[in-house]
């Protein structure tokens, strides 16, 4: 019954739900693959006859992996000053398929990704397992090394900083493209007003320059704030086309004909409340970026 095609199969059949634990981890899609690929290779050094529920094994494997790489990239990171993105934000031609689309758009912004990137590994893996993909907490209290009560804590301590920050966006695509376009319309052009206009009033910025700009790095808040960053942003002589970033509307700045920043917008109530920018050079590098049709 665990012959080597059985548990590829048995594999493939969870291999989506797999990397959608392993995204909402890691909060890149190269990172999840390879969280992915490695659960495989335990699967197939295991003996499986045991295993009465595949998915919920595979599922504690993938969560095993996410936090070991967790761990490893939070004791090997060097932080900037201010703010902070996910390793990973674009959205890949390689990766335009259904899975792919499905696994964005599944209330996976920018924004919660940046919040989920601030927790904790430990508090990171409870919030996920427990209220993304209801896993209960007895089996994850010995993924994270606690007892079931600590890892409920853990995933409480983890809810309140998502829901301080994290409120579903907008729900129609068209129209927070069309205000997101209002906004780079309007930085473009210097108007003030007309940016002030389009921006919540408590509007937050959250800019990341990494290692090599690290000046560039800050968290600006408030509408009039936010517009006067736009508009020294302008006079950089860039170029700003449209994208999805992560499931929500976004742009890509080009300088000199090559990519100078990705940045996502989240819109409520006919507003831009958040927008979160990556210039990191090294991280742009590792991005493959679509640019959507103006």
């Amino acid at each position: 019954m665990d012959s080597p095609d059985w548990l590829a199969g048995q594999f493939e059949e969870h291999r989506a739900h797999l990397r959608a634990v392993a995204y909402r981890m890691l909060g890149s899609l190269s990172d999840a693959d390879d969280a992915v690929q490695e659960a495989w290779l335990r699967l197939s050094r295991s003996d499986t006859s045991g295993v009465e529920n595949m998915a919920g094994w595979l599922t504690t494997i993938v969560a095993r992996v996410s936090l070991n790489m967790l761990q490893s990239r939070k004791a090997r990171r060097e932080e900037p000053a201010g703010a902070h993105l996910p390793p990973e934000t674009g959205s890949g031609a390689d990766g335009a398929g259904p899975e792919h689309e499905a696994l964005l758009a599944d209330s996976v912004g920018l924004a919660l990704l940046v919040v989920l990137d601030t927790l904790a590994p430990a508090e990171r893996l409870a919030f996920v397992l427990h209220d993304m993909f209801a896993v209960p907490f007895d089996d994850i209290a010995p993924v994270v090394e606690r007892s079931p009560a600590a890892t409920r804590k853990l995933a409480s301590r983890a809810r309140l900083r998502v829901q301080g920050i994290h409120t579903a966006p907008d729900a129609d695509l068209a129209r927070r493209r069309e205000i997101v376009g209002a906004f780079f319309a309007a930085s473009r052009d210097g108007d003030f007003d007309a940016l002030v206009a389009v921006l919540d009033p408590d509007a937050v910025l959250r800019a990341d320059g990494g290692a090599i700009l690290p000046e560039t790095s800050r968290e600006v808040h408030g509408a009039a704030n936010i517009a006067r960053q736009a508009l020294i942003y302008s006079r950089l002589d860039l170029v700003v086309r449209p994208a999805i970033i992560n499931g929500t509307p976004g742009g890509i700045a080009f300088r000199d004909g090559e990519v100078f920043s990705v940045s996502g917008f989240t819109v409520r109530g006919g507003k831009v409340t958040e927008i979160d920018i990556l210039a990191d050079r090294e991280r742009l590098r590792r991005l493959d970026l679509t640019v959507l049709d103006e």
